[in-house]
């Protein structure tokens, strides 16, 4: 639970708690030694009261009228003395808590809070061995309350000043050390997803600028190799394709006119002497081999080099690629949305493309068992997208590439682009995205 709370939640909950703690620890402090406090300061009242009780009960005692005396003793003391007469009839001295004056500033809730001492002083008046009332001390607590009061408002105000002020000290200093932070975990996942271009900024304290100038050091090298292994596999592919060329020339120009001869001889030989019997046989065996042999070079001429691309256009090649798709998995029904700017891509852009198209529809054909192909080429945003479905039963969650189409994806890689196999939604998705510039970009 404490690993998913944020950096600034992890460093503002102990300070605040702290404080809290402090606070209430104050209170604490507070309520244990007002009692003790308040009791130690009237104290002297307590004993002044005793006294003047004995003083008052001598001179009583010595008058000859007891009772005048103690009116005229009473009526000096007025009503804010903290020394009051309670007489028999008058009945019990209140609490001292009940006996507060003047407390409109103080918390009824912060009297409650401290606990206000015993400071019982009744002392008896005697007049003729007969107890008239007792001589009480009420102390006025309003000054000692508000002090107190003064003191915790005191405390409270210098914990939240200090709270705040640390509050804000740690904000600051969690965002110069988070903001570089959060700049060097978004360069990282920039560079791992192959961006490493756009630099890391370089701030914070120095622990963090290192680490920033390293990411960038290694986004530069990274760049490079990257660079360097896309120019390996650009000369490889173009390698692959000259020997494709080669070997589709020597094919065409050997291998097709030793079959044409082959079948010319055949033809020749059936329209001269008509077959009969065995002969007859093999001559038309003959013809079959030959026609099925021209089919099969036609075939692998076209795999390995479909040299009408650059006089039909691109996107006239996949309309006829997909045409023969048609016709060759007639139970499959394929929609196609093909871009009319298809046409303006060549070179090795082209080949890739069509490489593509074909190996994918390849794969349906052969293991997708589907009933249901998509294929859609669009250029947009200077991006060629490439996106081929089927409602096929997928391909083995340990064997994502074949070797078909791990060439494509090297072949693509090399154009600085991405191919991507997925399953969603009961469909099989091949999609390849790469950058692209159209003749007509060229020529603008």
């Amino acid at each position: 639970m404490w690993q998913r709370l944020s950096f600034r939640t992890q460093l503002f909950l102990p300070l605040g708690l702290s404080f809290l703690a402090a606070l209430a620890m104050g209170g604490v402090l507070l309520q244990t030694f007002a009692t003790g406090q308040l009791a130690d300061e009237n104290e002297p009242g307590r004993r002044s009261t005793r006294t003047v009780a004995g003083a008052l009960n001598n001179t009583l005692s010595a008058s000859n009228d007891p009772q005048k005396t103690l009116d005229a003793f009473v009526h000096s003391l007025g009503t804010s003395s903290d020394i009051q007469f309670r007489s028999v009839e008058a009945g019990p001295a209140p609490v001292p808590k009940d006996s507060l004056r003047g407390l409109h500033s103080v918390p009824q809730w912060f009297v409650d809070l401290i606990a206000i001492p015993d400071m019982d002083a009744a002392s008896p008046i005697i007049i003729d061995g007969r107890r008239v009332g007792d001589l009480v001390f009420l102390p006025d607590l309003s000054a000692d309350l508000f002090e107190k009061w003064i003191g915790f408002l005191a405390l409270t105000s210098l914990i939240a000043v200090l709270m705040v002020l640390t509050g804000t000290i740690a904000y600051l200093f969690a965002g110069s050390a988070l903001r570089p932070l959060q700049n060097l975990g978004a360069g990282l996942t920039r560079i791992r997803r192959g961006d490493y271009v756009t630099p890391i900024p370089v701030a914070g304290p120095p622990e963090i600028r290192q680490s920033c100038e390293e990411a960038n050091a290694l986004a530069t090298t990274l760049a490079r190799l990257s660079q360097d292994n896309r120019d390996l596999l650009h000369r490889l592919v173009s390698l692959q394709d000259d020997e494709r060329r080669d070997l589709a020339r020597e094919l065409h120009d050997e291998l097709g006119p030793l079959l044409f001869s082959i079948r010319a001889g055949a033809t020749a030989l059936i329209e001269t002497a008509p077959p009969s019997g065995n002969l007859g046989n093999a001559t038309q065996e003959v013809m079959r081999s030959v026609e099925a042999l021209q089919q099969t070079n036609r075939r692998i001429l076209d795999r390995l080099r479909p040299l009408y691309i650059e006089e039909l256009g691109l996107e006239s090649s996949v309309q006829t690629l997909l045409q023969n798709f048609r016709r060759q998995a007639s139970h499959i029904a394929l929609t196609a949305r093909l871009d009319p700017d298809l046409n303006e891509i060549d070179g090795p852009l082209a080949q890739t493309v069509y490489r593509v198209i074909q190996e994918a529809l390849t794969n349906v054909l052969r293991h997708a068992g589907a009933s249901h192909a998509y294929v859609q080429a669009t250029i947009a945003d200077s991006a060629l997208t490439i996106e081929i479905a089927d409602d096929g039963g997928g391909f083995p969650a340990d064997n994502i590439f074949g070797r078909g189409l791990t060439g494509m994806h090297e072949r693509v890689r090399a154009l600085s682009g991405s191919l991507s196999l997925l399953r969603a939604d009961e469909r099989t998705y091949v999609r390849c995205r790469v950058p692209v510039e159209t003749r007509r970009d060229a020529q603008t």
